[in-house]
Formats: C-alpha cells, structure tokens, sequence
C-alpha cells in the first residue's frame, strides 16, 4: 500500500492556515500544521482523503495526518 506524502516546499510554503486547492484536490491545512512546519522545514505530512460532500464535491478533500520530521533520513535501528 503507497503512502502520499507531502512537504511545506510542495504546497508552496503557505503561511497561514486555509483550504487549498492543489492539482490533486483540497488540502485543509491548521495551525498545528504550520507549527511543526516551521521549527521542521523539511517535514513529510501523510496526506490522508477525508469524504466531501455536495455541493463542494468538486475534486477531493484531503487534510495531514502523521508527519515524518526527516524523511530522507536513513531508518533508526538500534543494536
């Protein structure tokens, strides 16, 4: 199963929280968002789909869910 991500860069860096529109459809993005954006610029967002409904529902809803802080990072292992 793939797992879409998507970084500050990607959403061009958006400063304040909002409903947006993206090629893939809206992304609602909050406050807490932004926080973790800001002191992690470098920060990957699984995008998660949310149901819309009508009359809104042209294209998807999407809003953030988990976050990755390092997401080019090799994996932590411990021995």
């Amino acid at each position: 199963m793939a797992v879409n991500q998507i970084t500050w860069d990607r959403v061009g860096r958006v400063t304040e929280p909002g409903r947006y529109m993206y090629t893939f459809g809206w992304l609602t993005i909050t406050a807490g968002d932004l926080a973790i954006w800001q002191q992690y610029p470098q920060a990957a967002f699984t995008l998660l789909a949310q149901p819309s409904e009508p009359p809104e529902a042209v294209g998807e809803e999407f809003h953030l869910g988990a976050f990755d802080i390092a997401p080019e990072a090799p994996p932590f292992t411990t021995h």
